[in-house]
């Protein structure tokens, strides 16, 4: 192992680190799926086993990935490397699963480009639904039938990538102005939103969903299983992002309390989300004179079905809140898009010396190209399997994989030695605990629900062949190509 090389990039403050780490967590998430988790599992009850998970398997997650990165002074593969050499391929692994998941995030987020423009003559008219689908995707009836390129998602992505090189390319020091703005941006304008939505009639009614709690539901395993799910995804843990965050802080950087910071905001801007949004599904219910259950939806369909309807429903000022709520999605989704690129440029310069600017650049364009799929006609029906999978089978294992290698395989109390020596807040023997046998064991149960899910049924009745093109593959490429990467010799010695 070498030491780390003096000239190694620097965030210039620690609340820089905060914003970024925060920018990364906080993402399209936490507006889309959290507010639904609540109303699907039990309103205010799901808050008792999000917290629980919060701080059984967020926090000591977040403050393992902290430590890693701070201790090793390296990105993913280089961590592990430190851990072993044999292990370099698990931080690889994280990586290249982000790199595959943001290249159709990016769509995504182009859509959201796309619709911060339409926003400013409510272009998707009185038939939202039919505008999204028809008009702006082509939506085809199955994922086989590729249809037409969709010229406005194809420029969309190009300001995406281009915005994401240009952040990226020249390092930590960037992005750690880029944030400064980004990250608290969109936050502001969640507040606008909320307020608006809350002056609304009909909002308290959808408030009431939200909010209102069920104890009942939580003698069901499966609520648990999803808040432990949703503290998971909605954190960014196991995908080497907060690793290589953590590797460019000062030696002298407190790791626990800076877990601790960034976990609740990104908790709190979800609890934000939930208010923005059931108050006008609440006055969305209440102007089309239908139940509050006729109206939710969960992920694209809220943003760009959902909430454009009652958007036009407005009686004033319509085109501007349009504007503010896909600029709040655009600016979230940017955030979390850059975090995702970034440890794969850093892990080539880690090992082979290439340089970030180039090494981005490549990056970007193989992003680009590749995100065209999902700019066709079927690009939703393979967004929606490539998420799946990845998600599930991807992040999951990588968690497991990751708590498994560090509490069994190297001395877990070294990592909590160097987390207490720089820390306020101290870490006992209880977190190596929480990392070696609950964390385990959660992430266990998660995969084998998913597991049972699909031993119950295809994904969306999508068929074997979409199913193994846009999914499985993706999944087992990205686990080959972790150890194809490990085996080529690098320039440095990781």
């Amino acid at each position: 192992m070498t030491d780390i090389p003096e000239k190694r990039e620097r965030w210039h403050s620690r609340f820089a680190f905060i914003m970024a780490a925060v920018g990364s967590a906080v993402g399209l998430g936490n507006v889309w799926r959290f507010p639904y988790m609540c109303y699907e599992y039990g309103g205010g009850a799901f808050f008792i086993p999000f917290f629980i998970a919060l701080f059984t398997c967020g926090i000591p997650l977040m403050i393992l990935e902290f430590t890693l990165g701070h201790w090793a002074r390296g990105s993913p593969p280089k961590a592990f490397a430190k851990i072993g050499k044999q292990w370099e391929w698990l931080g690889w692994w994280p990586i290249i699963v982000e790199f595959l998941t943001v290249i159709y995030y990016s769509v995504i987020i182009a859509w959201c480009f796309n619709y911060m423009i339409y926003s400013l003559d409510l272009r998707w008219g009185s038939n939202a639904e039919s505008f999204f689908v028809g008009n702006f995707l082509g939506l085809t009836s199955k994922p086989e039938i590729l249809g037409d390129i969709k010229v406005p998602v194809v420029l969309g992505l190009i300001v995406i990538w281009l915005m994401i090189y240009l952040i990226l390319r020249k390092g930590v020091k960037s992005i750690g102005k880029v944030v400064l703005i980004t990250v608290p941006l969109p936050t502001i304008l969640l507040i606008i939103l909320t307020i608006r939505g809350l002056t609304l009639p009909g909002a308290m009614t959808g408030i009431s969903y939200y909010l209102t709690p069920d104890f009942s539901k939580l003698w069901n395993a499966k609520i648990w299983l999803a808040a432990y799910s949703q503290v998971l995804w909605s954190l960014g843990i196991a995908g080497g992002i907060m690793i290589t965050y953590a590797s460019f802080l000062p030696k002298k950087s407190d790791i626990t309390n800076n877990a601790i910071i960034i976990s609740l905001i990104d908790a709190g801007t979800s609890f934000l989300a939930g208010f923005a949004v059931f108050s006008v599904l609440g006055y969305l219910a209440f102007s089309m004179e239908v139940g509050l259950e006729k109206v939710v939806k969960v992920g694209p369909e809220l943003a760009f079905v959902v909430y454009p309807t009652a958007i036009s429903l407005l009686p004033f000022a319509a085109a501007f809140f349009g504007i503010i709520f896909f600029i709040a999605l655009l600016t979230f989704g940017i955030d979390s898009a850059f975090s995702m690129v970034e440890p794969f440029p850093v892990g080539l310069n880690d090992k082979w010396n290439i340089s970030k600017e180039k090494s981005t650049g490549i990056i970007c364009l193989i992003g680009f190209l590749v995100s065209l799929i999902y700019a066709t006609g079927s690009g939703l029906h393979w967004l929606s399997i490539s998420d799946y999978f990845l998600a599930n089978f991807g992040i999951a294992l990588v968690a497991l994989f990751e708590c498994l290698v560090v509490g069994y395989m190297f001395h877990l109390h070294r990592l909590r030695k160097h987390a207490n020596d720089v820390s306020e807040i101290k870490i006992g023997k209880w977190w190596e605990m929480l990392i070696k046998v609950v964390n385990p064991i959660v992430l266990i149960g998660l995969f084998i629900m998913v597991i049972i899910e699909n031993i119950m049924g295809r994904y969306e009745g999508y068929s074997t062949f979409a199913l193994l093109v846009g999914g499985v593959s993706l999944a087992v490429t990205a686990f080959v190509l972790s150890f194809v990467l490990m085996r080529i010799k690098g320039r440095k010695t990781l």
